[in-house]
């Protein structure tokens, strides 16, 4: 897929290529199609982060909950191939019985202080620094957190454009 034939591609064939950018979320995808032509890579994820901020804070903790827990081995089958890829590249699918249960820990308290799961774009990121992350973020107060998550979703949407796209733009 390249740029020309994304522009044109009728707007099912769209949001299925697009769909998995945001976790579980063709709607964003969808929220962009009378957006195009977009003319480059950045065009389009700033297009999708926009679609993400006015959607309203319904639509966006339902994106933030869309996602799933960090090292959360009890749910690998749940995960999408690319929430399955980004945790292996940070060496999730590889904690120590103790790193494992200090994320268990750390999720529980995560998700019981917000109401949704901690959320970080694991890409360049050690098994200690997301631990020290989730650690630093607990401290967060709500609304900060829900703006932290939706900053880091966006990063992550930006590494899945570069990987599903890299070729045709390099």
């Amino acid at each position: 897929m390249d740029f020309a034939e994304l522009n044109v591609m009728p707007a099912e064939r769209f949001v299925e290529a697009l769909g998995g950018i945001y976790e579980h979320s063709p709607w964003v995808a969808e929220a962009v199609l009378s957006q195009r032509p977009f003319a480059a890579l950045d065009d389009l994820a700033s297009a999708m982060a926009a679609a993400v901020a006015v959607a309203g804070a319904d639509a966006q903790l339902r994106l933030i909950r869309a996602h799933p827990e960090l090292g959360a081995r009890l749910r690998i089958a749940e995960l999408t191939d690319a929430s399955r890829a980004e945790q292996h590249g940070a060496g999730l699918d590889q904690c120590s019985p103790e790193e494992f249960a200090t994320l268990q820990h750390l999720n529980a308290a995560y998700g019981e202080r917000f109401g949704f799961p901690f959320i970080l774009a694991v890409k360049g990121h050690s098994r200690d620094s997301i631990i020290a992350s989730m650690r630093a973020r607990l401290n967060n107060d709500a609304d900060a957190e829900r703006v932290e998550a939706l900053k880091q979703i966006d990063r992550i949407a930006r590494f899945r454009l570069e990987a599903q796209l890299r070729e045709q733009f390099q």
